[in-house]
C-alpha cells in the first residue's frame, strides 16, 4: 500500500507544481533594473556602483579591475609625503637619474649658453620633469625668444627707414654729406657699443635721427676740423637754400631790377637754387 502511495505522489508532483506555482521567466530587463535588489544598503550606496546599470556592466568592471591586479602602480603621495617619497615617484615615472642625462632638440648652428642650459637641467631634475617635458619647455622658450628677436629686428628696420626718410626730406642733397660728417664725428668720440644701444622704438642709438642731427650740427659748427670733413662736393640743405634765396630776392636787390647789371645772374642763381632744393 505504501509503495503504491509513493508512486502516486511522484506521478502527481509535476502536475501540481505546474498548475499551482507559475514560474516567472527572468528577462534581461528584469536583471537590469533589479540587479542591486539583493545587495545590502551599504553596498548599494557605494559610489563605485553608481554608473553600473546592469550585470553586464558589473562584469566588465570586474574584468578590468582584474587586469590591473599585479600591474606596476605608483601611489600618489599625500600632504605628509617627504622629498624622498616624491623622488621615488619621479624615478618610477621616468625622470633621468641625473640632470646631465637630459637631451634637448636645439636648432643647428644656434649659439648656446651652456651654463644656462645646465642650470635649467638641474632645476628640471629637482622638479621631477620627464625628458619630454624638459625638452618641450626648452623648445617653447627658444621659439619665444626667436620670435621676440624677429619682431625687434622688424621694428628696428622700420624705425630706421622712417628716420632716414625724415632726414632726407629735411636735408635734401646734403643728406649723404651730413650723414658722413655725423658718422665720422660720432665714431671718433663715442664707443661703438654705446652707439649700438637699443632704444625703446627699436632703433639703435647711433641710427636715431635726433642723434644723427645732433652730431651733424656739431660737425658743422666745428668748421674745418679734419675730423668732421667729408670727401666730395659740399651740398646745402633746403633750409640753407631758402636762406640764400631770401637774401637774393630781398626788396631792392638786383633780382627785381631789370636794369641792374647783375639782374640776369641773380635770377639764374635763384632758379638754380630752387632746382637744387627740389632734388633729393
Amino acid at each position: 500500500m505504501s509503495s503504491e502511495t509513493n508512486q502516486v505522489a511522484v506521478e502527481e508532483a509535476p502536475s501540481q507544481l505546474s498548475a499551482e506555482t507559475p514560474v516567472t521567466p527572468v528577462t534581461p530587463e528584469a536583471l537590469s533594473s533589479d540587479w542591486k535588489e539583493n545587495l545590502s544598503d551599504e553596498i548599494k550606496a557605494d559610489k563605485s556602483l553608481e554608473n553600473i546599470k546592469d550585470i553586464e556592466g558589473l562584469a566588465k568592471s570586474y574584468v578590468h579591475a582584474q587586469k590591473l591586479v599585479g600591474a606596476d602602480k605608483i601611489p600618489v603621495p599625500n600632504k605628509y609625503a617627504t622629498e624622498k617619497d616624491w623622488e621615488s615617484v619621479y624615478e618610477k615615472l621616468g625622470r633621468p637619474k641625473t640632470a646631465a642625462e637630459y637631451k634637448y632638440e636645439l636648432p643647428e648652428n644656434q649659439e648656446i649658453n651652456q651654463q644656462a642650459l645646465d642650470n635649467f637641467s638641474e632645476q628640471a631634475h629637482k622638479l621631477g620633469l620627464l625628458p619630454g617635458q624638459a625638452n618641450g619647455m626648452v623648445k617653447f622658450y627658444n621659439d619665444m625668444m626667436s620670435q621676440g628677436l624677429q619682431e625687434a629686428d622688424g621694428k628696428a628696420t622700420e624705425a630706421r627707414e622712417n628716420g632716414t626718410k625724415q632726414l632726407k626730406q629735411e636735408w635734401g642733397q646734403a643728406f649723404e654729406q651730413n650723414i658722413s660728417k655725423a658718422s665720422t664725428l660720432a665714431k671718433s668720440v663715442m664707443d661703438a657699443d654705446f652707439l649700438n644701444t637699443n632704444l625703446a622704438d627699436g632703433t639703435k642709438l647711433g641710427d636715431h635721427p635726433t642723434i644723427i642731427k645732433a652730431f651733424a650740427n656739431l660737425a658743422s659748427k666745428m668748421g674745418e676740423d679734419n675730423i668732421t670733413q667729408s670727401s666730395g662736393p659740399a651740398y646745402l640743405t633746403p633750409g640753407q637754400i631758402d636762406k640764400q634765396i631770401g637774401e637774393l630776392t630781398q626788396v631792392g636787390s638786383a633780382y627785381w631790377d631789370k636794369n641792374h647789371p647783375n639782374h640776369t645772374a641773380s635770377v639764374e642763381e635763384v632758379l638754380s637754387l630752387r632746382e637744387k632744393k627740389n632734388i633729393v
